[in-house]
C-alpha cells in the first residue's frame, strides 16, 4: 500500500520545490487559501483534491531533477575576439539570437550581446565600428556547470545570467538559455 502525505509533508516539498501556495494552487487548479488551510491541517480535503497536488509536486521534482544535457543545446555557436563586432552582429542576426560567448582555444573569455554592440554603435564613429574587435567591448563570460548538473543548480545560475554553458572536461559542449527553460513549463 502507499501512505498519503501528512499536511506537513506537503508544506515541506513544496518548499523544497520552491514553490510558492499560489503556484502550486495555480498548477494543481484549486485556491491558495485551500493550499494554505490544508498545510496547517485545518481542513480533511478530498482525495482527488489531495492527488491533484501531489501530481504537480511530483511533475516538479522531475523537472527540477533533469540532467541539463536534456534542454542543452548543442553545438554551441560562439565567435573569436579577434572577430568584429559586424561579424558578431550578422552571427546573432543569422541564428536569431541575441548574445554569443566569446571563444579562443576552447575556452570561454567573455561574452557579447546585441546590446553591447548597439550601445558601442552609439559612441563610435560610423566608419571606425566596422573595424572594432569583439574583445574590445565583450563582458564577462557566462557560468558554466558540468554535464551531470540538474536543472535546479542552473536555475539557481538563471537568476543572475540569462544563459549557462555546460562544460565537459573543460571543454563547451551545450548552452541552456532562459528560452529553454520556460518550454519546460
Amino acid at each position: 500500500m502507499f501512505n498519503l502525505p501528512t499536511p506537513d509533508e506537503l508544506k515541506k516539498h513544496r518548499k523544497m520545490l520552491g514553490l510558492t501556495q499560489a503556484e502550486l494552487a495555480r498548477k494543481a487548479g484549486v485556491s491558495q487559501p485551500l493550499i494554505a488551510r490544508i498545510e496547517a491541517g485545518d481542513i480533511d480535503p478530498r482525495l482527488s483534491t489531495i492527488s491533484k497536488i501531489v501530481d504537480v509536486l511530483k511533475r516538479k521534482e522531475v523537472v527540477v531533477n533533469l540532467p541539463v544535457e536534456e534542454i542543452m543545446k548543442s553545438p554551441v555557436l560562439f565567435i573569436s575576439p579577434e572577430s568584429t563586432l559586424k561579424e558578431a552582429s550578422k552571427l546573432m542576426e543569422k541564428h536569431g539570437i541575441s548574445q554569443l560567448p566569446v571563444v579562443s582555444d576552447g575556452r570561454q573569455l567573455g561574452s557579447i550581446s546585441e546590446e553591447l554592440v548597439v550601445n558601442e554603435i552609439s559612441f563610435t564613429k560610423p566608419e571606425k565600428i566596422a573595424e572594432k574587435k569583439v574583445k574590445d567591448v565583450m563582458k564577462g563570460g557566462f557560468p558554466t556547470v558540468g554535464k551531470d548538473a540538474n536543472i535546479s543548480m542552473v536555475s539557481k545560475l538563471m537568476e543572475s545570467s540569462s544563459v549557462v554553458l555546460v562544460v565537459e572536461m573543460g571543454k563547451i559542449v551545450g548552452i541552456i538559455s532562459r528560452a529553454d527553460f520556460m518550454k519546460l513549463m
